[in-house]
């Protein structure tokens, strides 16, 4: 299979600590990592770990941080398609891992993503099986519904409704204020809202509605961050090879509960 992630990227400094501190503490952090992580990297990371030639089409800015990047996610198995904005520097974030398995995100700077404008190669678009949709203009995702299956985030809504692409599949979270959705046209197949450990439900574009359970995880409780990419590029995979909703979303569950037992997003994801 031939897949893209269309997105954002962030270089991530990571902190393991018992708790996130309150308000004018001092946290001690037992250990530190960075990582190039945010939507767009997650789950392109994911859909190569799947068993997919994944590109990874983003921006950054005009620093060393765009070289480690790259480098790190070809390490990883994902070849970057970037845009280097002039001026700019490259999104950075800072994220506590604290001993509950939960992930708390502070994002430095201004979100980088690709625009058609740029001087990528968009034409392999056409010969992907799927695509994934984190960050970008709608130009860029009109051009990316040439492939077989497209799914997008509710975090970008305004574009998508813009944009007047016929989606496979929009993911949401029902937990998160920043995902709601509401209805844009044309209306896509399949609507998905994940629920952690409650699983979830979807809407089909015919009226159906679903549910599905959370996958038990294959080992203990590490941390979140990026369980919810992982999740979406599984359903993005499956769905591009065929899979029914049903069976897409088995496999999408698969993808966020193994995410969760490792150290941050690259520590533990599915392989195929």
């Amino acid at each position: 299979m031939r897949t893209a992630v269309i997105g954002h990227v962030e270089w991530v400094e990571f902190a393991r600590v018992e708790r996130v501190p309150l308000r004018g503490e001092i946290a001690n952090a037992g250990s530190s990592f960075f990582e190039p992580a945010g939507g767009g990297a997650v789950a392109a990371v994911q859909l190569a770990r799947l068993g997919s030639d994944c590109v990874l089409y983003t921006a950054f800015g005009d620093d060393d941080l765009a070289r480690r990047a790259t480098d790190r996610l070809a390490e990883l198995g994902v070849r970057v398609e970037a845009a280097i904005r002039d001026g700019a520097s490259t999104r950075r974030a800072f994220t506590f891992l604290d001993d509950g398995g939960e992930r708390t995100i502070t994002t430095i700077g201004p979100r980088l993503h690709p625009e058609l404008a740029d001087d990528l190669r968009w034409g392999e678009l056409d010969a992907c099986d799927a695509v994934y949709f984190v960050a970008g203009d709608g130009a860029v995702l009109r051009r990316a519904r040439a492939a077989r299956a497209v799914v997008a985030t509710a975090r970008v809504l305004d574009t998508l409704s813009a944009a007047g692409v016929e989606l496979d599949a929009v993911v949401r979270s029902a937990n998160d204020s920043a995902e709601r959705y509401k209805p844009i046209d044309p209306t896509p197949r399949y609507v998905v809202a994940t629920a952690g450990a409650a699983g979830g439900q979807w809407t089909g574009v015919e009226g159906r509605t679903g549910q599905w359970s959370a996958a038990e995880l294959p080992g203990p409780r590490r941390d979140s961050y990026g369980a919810g990419d992982s999740f979406a590029a599984g359903l993005a995979f499956a769905l591009g090879r065929g899979d029914g909703i049903d069976d897409a979303l088995a496999l999408a569950a698969r993808c966020g509960a193994t995410c969760m037992t490792g150290r941050g997003p690259y520590e533990r994801q599915l392989e195929l």
